[in-house]
């Protein structure tokens, strides 16, 4: 699979300078994690789930969770595995398209032996899960579980641990949550794909949720969350990991008290200002705005509760030409002793020596999800990724 891979040819030769290489379940973890993008989540209790992925899998979508968690009552817990066991052996079955990575989110590491036996065959369509509520206490049995399942079913699998509780929203406790967590995902650092934030609980802690016209970010206690997860879990110094960003809770807005966020600047061409009021009308200038802001603050990937969400994720998600030019400046072989050089925008310095880093993590989101050409903006990609 790749990234904008369900565009025609000819579409992607217009919008790509470098277009997204291809990868599967199997390819390096590094690639995968960076690969991820926007990771949908569907309820395991879902009858016509393995219709709803390839559906997903043919509008973009190359990462998937299947929840057992909070996305379904307490009752519905076994009557979604045995969905699960149904689902998987349908997806088995059709020819095809190779599917999205499938994930699967459960409550407890005893489902993770339990699931990966009762699938059988049709483990080899799954490539992890999913572990709630991750602290040192609890997360070591989800991962040593993983483990088990992985060498008894010969597969490899991978685990996303999801940032959640409350100790670490609370000053006191927040320090001593994220060494423990770091202690246990280093113990496992093979197999852990990537780090996920569950701001929803992180809001729930204090009885918060945000409102459609604001980012996690304006959500300061949230954002302090955020901070130190990334400055604890998600350095560049090799000891770091991807961490995704949060859920975007909205598809639809009836009313809305500030102004949208989205200037009408970079729409004005053909139907992109059409484009733009369906965006406003769906929340998604808000969503837009976080996307951007996960950036800035470290983040890659998003979890997703919606599909419309998803050509936004990955629009965003695209190295620009002018980043790209920038990176590559920067990691040329000569470069290696450090100094200064002006861009070939002419518009910013590139400092070798302390740019080395954001450009190594450019080139690698380059390759995964591509470089536009010079004159393709987010628009452009978004106007292109968008159905209908």
């Amino acid at each position: 699979m790749r990234h904008f891979g369900h565009l025609a040819p000819e579409v992607r030769h217009r919008l790509f300078y470098r277009e997204p290489c291809a990868f599967g379940a199997d390819s390096p973890a590094k690639l995968l994690s960076a690969a991820l993008g926007a990771t949908l989540y569907s309820p395991a209790t879902r009858p016509r789930l393995a219709d709803d992925i390839v559906k997903q899998t043919e509008r973009g979508v190359v990462s998937m969770v299947l929840c057992l968690e909070d996305s379904i009552g307490d009752e519905d817990v076994a009557a979604g595995e045995e969905n699960l066991v149904r689902q998987f052996a349908d997806l088995a079955a059709r020819p095809g398209p190779q599917l999205p990575l499938l994930f699967i989110r459960v409550r407890t590491p005893e489902q993770i032996p339990d699931l990966v036996r009762r699938l059988g065959a049709t483990a080899e369509l799954l490539s992890g899960f999913v572990f709630p509520k991750f602290t040192e206490e609890r997360g070591i049995p989800f991962l040593e579980a993983l483990s088990g399942a992985e060498a008894a079913s010969g597969r490899r699998l991978f685990g996303m641990p999801v940032l959640e509780t409350p100790e670490l929203m609370y000053r006191e406790t927040r320090v001593d949550a994220l060494e423990g967590i770091a202690r246990a995902v280093e113990k496992y650092r093979s197999r852990v794909l990537a780090l996920r934030l569950g701001v929803t609980d992180f809001c729930s802690s204090y009885g918060l949720r945000r409102a459609p016209d604001m980012t996690a970010y304006d959500v300061q206690i949230v954002a302090s969350v955020i901070a130190d997860v990334v400055n604890m879990l998600g350095r560049a110094d090799g000891t770091g990991f991807t961490v995704t960003g949060p859920v975007w809770e909205y598809f639809r807005v009836p009313e809305r008290m500030f102004k949208p966020m989205l200037r009408h600047s970079p729409f004005l061409e053909g139907q992109a200002v059409e484009l733009r009021e369906r965006l406003i009308e769906h929340a998604m200038d808000g969503l837009l705005r976080e996307i951007s802001l996960d950036h800035a603050n470290g983040l890659l990937g998003k979890t997703c509760i919606h599909p419309s969400h998803v050509p936004a994720v990955h629009a965003l998600s695209v190295v620009s030409h002018e980043e790209y030019s920038d990176a590559a400046d920067i990691l040329r072989p000569e470069r290696g002793g450090g100094g200064v050089l002006r861009s070939q925008y002419t518009n910013k310095m590139n400092e070798v020596k302390p740019h080395r880093a954001w450009a190594e993590r450019t080139m690698l989101r380059a390759e995964v999800f591509g470089v536009a050409h010079e004159d393709v903006s987010f628009v452009d990609l978004l106007a292109a990724g968008i159905p209908g």
